[in-house]
This record gives structure tokens, C-alpha cells and sequence, in this order.
């Protein structure tokens, strides 16, 4: 099943089924309102949606009760969840991590092995998957980070990460926006990110685990990540390799000491594969490599009208999300 939200009825938006070639959809607002009333109900009405699901790829349409299908434009649609109770984010991919830390002269910290590095983002206000980013200068080192998440239902405290798999409900891509270069004095203070983390963006539907068949293997999503920067290839790392935490693991970690109510969103990090031919998934790590072998970075971070995609497609070459497409443009604060 494949969810969307389009941009109406308020900051949450409203609550669509969409058909699985992206094409048609039809709201629902007589099941759920909104995406984060549908999660936080999950149980009481994914039998439904599955339902209409089934019947909007049907000949006949029949709505029974709701809205009738339309013609899908996908630029009407907002993020999934357009806010969300919570976004935790990962770092499942240690080839990244490593690297990273590999240009700088730095070791792996043993415990890096057992236990992921987590921090919590921005979550009151997503971009949609085709709005611009907005930045206010491009000195911040403005990157993307294409990665999968994962959306859950009720977690209970201390779950293991057997049980966690059965609270996994949707998946979606995201751009994890970072701004590299206000980053480092962040980190130095000891107490996480905030300004070099802005507003993210999803991909333009969520879609339940069944939807990916043999390529979800209850942890791992085994397709590539495909990522375009001003329409040339960047990187297609497969998503299914070199996962070192998987999502069950990650969710896990975090519930270690809390309840995660349903909508929390748990981030993989920056898909990374060991292979360098499977390319990057940020210029972060683009300029990784560069440093490693020539002793300094090239390429550089993005400027205002750069464009990046991400997408990810299955066995027959079709799009299951939809792809994120942005360009970064500079920001005009309100006037005062």
C-alpha cells in the first residue's frame, strides 16, 4: 500500500491512498484524516486502506463512502508526514562513519561496533518531496544525505529487536539537509546538533513493508539508492549492503530507556557502501574520498540553483517512493 498527504487541510495535510505506479489516488478522509491519525490507529484501520488500496487498481472504481479517484499530480503533494511526533536519526552504515573519520586522522572508537550513533532532527515542519530548500548562505557547506526511514507504531520501552520489527509499519525515503560546515563547532560543544540540521524532506508517499516484496527482508531494504546532483549520476549504493545496524537494531537503541509513540521516524544515516563504484550519497563523503587519496577535497558543497534526486526503484525499473527532486535557493528572511 502506498500513502501520501496532499498540501490541504491544514499543517498535517490530508490523507490519500495512491496507486502503486503513482498515477491515481483517492482521499480517505471517512478511514483517517491525516497520516498521523492513521499510524496512531494503525491497527483499527490498515484493513481498510488495504482495502482501498486494492480497489483503486481496479477497472470500476467504487469509493464506498469516500471520495472517487483523480488524476495524481504529484507537486500537490506535501511530506508524508508533514510534521511528525519525533525523527531519530542513524548512522547504520559504518563505511561512512569510518571514512569520515579516516580523512580527519581519527580512530574508530571500539564501541562505534555495538553501538549506533543516534541524534535527534528536526521534526516540526518537513519539506515537501519537491519544494525547494531553502538556505541562507551557501559558506554553511549545504548538503544533501539521502538515506531510507522507517515510521513506527506504539514502541514499548526496553523492546528487543526481535519485537521491534513487528512495529515497523511504513517506509519512505528521506534528504537528510545538513549544513556541513556549522556542524564541526556544534559537535565541539558536546551537546548534538541544531543549526546544521535544517528542515528535511520525504519522499512524495510512505509505503507499507509488503510493497517491497523479496527487497525487505524485515531490516534491510536490498535495492540501490539512486542519486542524481544537476542530473548526473552521484551515487547508487546498494541500500541492503554494508548496513552494520539494521532497523529493528535501531529502533532498539532507540527505545533503550523510553516509549516512542506512534509516527516516530528512525532514520538509517547516509547509505554507504564499501564498493567506491556504487558512488556516494552525500557530497560529505564525495569529499571524503577526495582527501583520503589526494590529500585534499574538489568537489565542492552545493550552490543556490544546484538540483539533487533521489530515488528508489524496483526489479522492473519503477519508481516505489517517488523521488524526492529539489533545487536549494536562497532564503529572504521576513522583513522586520
Amino acid at each position: 500500500m502506498k500513502l501520501a498527504s496532499l498540501k490541504e487541510g491544514g499543517r498535517d495535510g490530508t490523507l490519500i491512498v495512491v496507486s502503486r505506479d503513482l498515477k491515481r489516488a483517492t482521499k480517505v478522509t471517512q478511514v483517517a484524516r491525516t497520516m498521523q491519525q492513521a499510524i496512531e490507529n494503525w491497527r483499527q484501520v490498515e484493513g481498510e486502506l488495504q482495502r482501498i488500496y486494492k480497489r483503486l487498481h481496479e477497472v470500476q472504481f467504487d469509493p464506498i463512502g469516500g471520495d472517487r479517484a483523480f488524476e495524481l499530480d504529484l507537486n500537490q503533494l506535501a511530506a508524508p508526514f508533514p510534521r511528525a511526533v519525533q525523527f531519530l536519526d542513524g548512522s547504520a552504515y559504518l563505511n561512512h562513519v569510518e571514512l569520515v573519520r579516516k580523512a580527519r586522522g581519527a580512530a574508530m572508537p571500539p564501541s562505534f561496533y555495538s553501538d549506533p550513533l543516534m541524534y535527534q532532527g528536526l521534526s516540526d515542519g518537513f519539506l515537501g518531496p519537491f519544494d525547494d530548500v531553502p538556505a541562507i548562505d551557501e559558506v554553511h557547506g549545504i548538503d544533501f544525505e539521502a538515506e531510507v526511514v522507517v515510521v513506527t507504531d506504539d514502541v514499548p520501552m526496553a523492546v528487543t529487536p526481535s519485537a521491534a520489527r513487528r512495529h515497523i509499519r511504513l517506509l519512505m525515503l528521506i534528504n537528510d539537509v545538513s549544513l556541513r560546515n556549522l556542524i564541526p563547532d556544534e559537535l565541539a560543544k558536546g551537546f548534538g546538533f541544531l543549526n546544521g540540521k535544517p528542515a528535511s524532506s520525504f519522499s512524495p508517499v510512505a509505503v507499507t513493508p509488503d510493497e517491497l516484496g523479496s527487497y525487505w527482508d524485515g531490516g534491510k531494504v536490498s535495492l540501490p539508492l539512486v542519486v542524481h546532483l544537476n542530473d548526473r549520476l552521484f551515487g547508487n549504493p546498494n541500500a541492503g549492503l554494508d548496513m552494520n545496524f539494521d532497523f529493528p537494531q535501531l529502533i532498539a537503541h532507540a527505545a533503550k530507556t523510553r516509549n516512542l509513540s506512534a509516527g516516530t521516524i528512525v532514520g538509517s544515516g547516509t547509505v554507504s557502501n564499501k564498493d567506491p563504484r556504487a558512488g556516494s550519497c552525500c557530497l560529505a563523503e564525495r569529499r571524503t574520498l577526495e582527501t583520503i587519496h589526494d590529500g585534499k577535497p574538489t568537489t565542492p558543497f552545493m550552490k543556490f540553483g544546484d538540483r539533487v534526486r533521489i530515488e528508489m526503484l524496483d526489479g522492473d525499473n519503477k519508481s516505489i517512493f517517488g523521488a524526492i527532486d529539489q533545487r536549494v535557493v536562497r532564503y529572504t528572511p521576513p522583513a522586520s
